[in-house]
């Protein structure tokens, strides 16, 4: 099972109202294992770049500057998706942008069925938590200190552990190839000696520690096994 996970990074909070997408990292996973292919683009959003915004991603006007217009990579960013179910936290936020990109040049947009919404999940697990990646990180113990500002590559990498970790967990992907492959490779493998019973060792007490026991023994006062059962 091919599977996309994505985060995009925008000028704000609204594609209708004349915000831009300017960034966009996807992560490849088959199985729920990651393959190590990724996309990942930088877009000029052919508009300023508010300030709120750039405190979030860091994303400046001078920076994105030379970057190329969302129209210059759809073919590679569609080619890289294919037919792929795709995974985002806040998924409606970021179809919207993407959408919205792909509606504004005329191209079919993705529909809504290929969308699995991990902030949905994981309200639905974890009912009355805190549900932001940098939560859900904290809670299944992913080590998101390098994360100093939002980039849409590094969230769909941290987002890629958080998926599996709501999907099940890592022992739902036991093996190392995928489904159409003939042979699987476990991940823990069962050391074939365990199963071989061990020989009985049997330790019997020398003559200096009998003679400590007894002594022992001997200065208890009314053991239960001297009382008389009769009663």
């Amino acid at each position: 099972m091919r599977e996309i996970v994505f985060d995009t990074e925008t000028t704000g909070l609204s594609f209708a109202a004349g915000d831009r997408l300017v960034e966009i990292g996807c992560v490849e996973m088959i199985n729920r294992v990651e393959t190590g292919r990724t996309f990942h683009a930088y877009f000029h959003p052919e508009r300023p770049m508010p300030a709120e915004a750039q405190r979030i991603h860091g994303l400046s006007d001078a920076f994105l500057s030379d970057k190329p217009r969302f129209h210059e990579k759809v073919e590679d960013l569609l080619d890289f998706l294919g037919d792929a179910m795709l995974v985002a936290h806040n998924a409606t936020f970021d179809f919207g942008f993407l959408n919205g990109e792909l509606k504004k040049l005329g191209r079919d947009i993705i529909s809504l069925d290929r969308m699995i919404d991990t902030v949905a999940m994981a309200r639905q697990r974890h009912p009355g938590a805190k549900h932001s990646l940098d939560a859900l990180c904290t809670r299944y113990g992913i080590d998101r200190s390098h994360r100093v500002l939002h980039g849409a590559l590094l969230d769909a990498q941290l987002l890629c552990q958080v998926y599996v970790e709501l999907t099940g967990g890592r022992q739902i992907g036991l093996t190392l190839v995928s489904e159409d492959e003939e042979a699987t490779v476990p991940v823990f493998e069962v050391d074939p000696r365990a199963a071989q019973p061990r020989p009985m060792r049997i330790f019997a007490p020398n003559l200096d520690e009998l003679a400590r026991h007894a002594a022992f023994i001997g200065k208890l006062k009314n053991p239960l096994w001297g009382a008389d059962a009769s009663g």
